[in-house]
């Protein structure tokens, strides 16, 4: 696995999530969120089940109405019955302090509340309205994120500091104001769950915003001035290389400096493409800084004149879809097979060395050189493959390396 370079975790408090924790020393958790009508149980059972398989510690959905809070309790059960065990975190906007208290089995269900303290109420019932549902996080022993989004901010907690600039004898430009909105927003609602009773290792904060600088400045600043754990993630973040690129770029500052306690990558999935993508692209963003590691990753050249064919590529995706699905086996029969590396190259400039680099490298015949591809298995030449069935081998090498290298305790 790659080294880390990054600074030491900054001190959080630990927060526990049905059985997973957040903060403190717990590694960085990784979550998502369904994009399918909640009160469509089968549908979010099978999406939960899917982000779930692809390594999704957390999953959050919509609770938006009486339908959506009926079905929590059941989606929780049909999960348990599949074995899946996964913390479901329901997410309240607007009326969350009534579905709460119409639905005491969705309350008691779900493993943590999401609430935004720029929409749970407005004017003189936000206060009330926040309050009652922190009331039920406290009566049913569960954990809150007060998480606030830029699109979503207090108003009134907005004017308030427009107000208080205006009489400063040097005044902050209007994105400094808007950053401390944030930033206040978030830890004064947690001051206020705290009065109101509820534990403060019981709180996790985010502060989401769509630029990546407005959020690298804005986490800054939440970690200096407090000691909540972190959720991070660039809200409305895009769809497919854009939306990548912009949350690792955002992601990666922050998580480099020691912050961030757990992750969302939210990417607008691509006409047919699988919600779980933002699954796997937050475990690489993890695995590939030094961080966690989740399933053997493929390195691989991007190919150039020197390269013959698109048969390394085919074999870099061959061998990755390959890890990636027997992970879930892997990571009870052999545990530690995540940290494995591997290497596909194309041509003997750079094959044999990043071959020699990995744990098992392959390096391609490429143009005029001769049809054989050698096989390095921990810096040493192994076996040369030729023929036909140079995928199939190649990857039974590698099932035989895990077998031989990750061998359970309990064997």
């Amino acid at each position: 696995m790659t080294e880390a370079v990054t600074q030491p975790r900054r001190h959080a408090g630990q927060v526990a999530i049905g059985k997973v924790k957040v903060g403190g020393d717990a590694p960085i958790v990784v979550q998502s969120m369904t994009n399918t009508d909640t009160a469509d149980v089968a549908a979010t059972v099978k999406q939960v089940a899917d982000l779930w398989r692809a390594g999704s510690e957390m999953v959050r959905v919509t609770v938006n109405n009486p339908e959506s809070a009926a079905a929590v309790p059941r989606i929780v059960d049909k999960l348990a019955m599949m074995g899946i065990e996964v913390p479901i975190i329901g997410d309240f906007h607007y009326n969350g302090h009534q579905l709460l208290a119409a639905e005491p089995a969705c309350a008691t269900a779900l493993a943590k509340y999401r609430i935004n303290p720029g929409n749970v109420g407005f004017g003189k019932k936000r206060d009330t309205q926040f309050a009652a549902i922190i009331e039920k996080a406290i009566e049913h022993h569960k954990p809150v994120r007060i998480g606030v989004n830029w699109g979503s901010l207090d108003q009134s907690l907005a004017a308030q500091l427009m107000d208080e600039n205006a009489q400063r004898a040097e005044p902050w430009d209007a994105g400094r104001v808007l950053r401390e909105a944030l930033v206040r927003s978030a830890i004064d609602s947690a001051e206020r769950a705290i009065e109101i009773g509820l534990p403060r290792d019981r709180i996790i904060l985010s502060a989401k915003v769509s630029g990546v600088q407005e959020l690298i400045a804005v986490y800054r600043d939440m970690a200096r001035r407090c000691e909540f754990p972190l959720h991070l993630g660039l809200t409305e973040a895009g769809m497919g290389s854009k939306g990548i690129v912009a949350s690792t770029a955002a992601l990666a500052v922050l998580l480099q400096e020691g912050i961030g306690d757990t992750i969302r990558i939210s990417l607008t999935p691509e006409p047919g493409a699988p919600r779980t993508q933002e699954v796997i692209v937050a475990q690489e963003l993890l695995q590939t800084i030094g961080l966690r590691a989740f399933t053997p990753l493929v390195t691989a050249c991007p190919g150039c004149g020197r390269t013959t064919s698109e048969f390394f590529q085919v074999l870099a995706q061959t061998v990755q879809e390959h890890v990636r699905a027997k992970m879930p086996m892997w990571k009870i029969s052999n545990p530690g097979a995540e940290n494995l590396t591997l290497a596909v190259m194309g041509c003997v400039v750079n094959g044999p060395g990043e071959s020699r680099h990995a744990n098992i490298g392959i390096s391609l015949p490429g143009t005029g050189e001769a049809p054989a591809a050698p096989v390095f298995v921990d810096g040493e030449k192994s076996v040369t493959l030729r023929g036909d069935n140079i995928a199939q081998e190649f990857v039974a090498l590698i099932d035989a390396y895990v077998a031989s290298h990750y061998v359970s305790q309990r064997d």
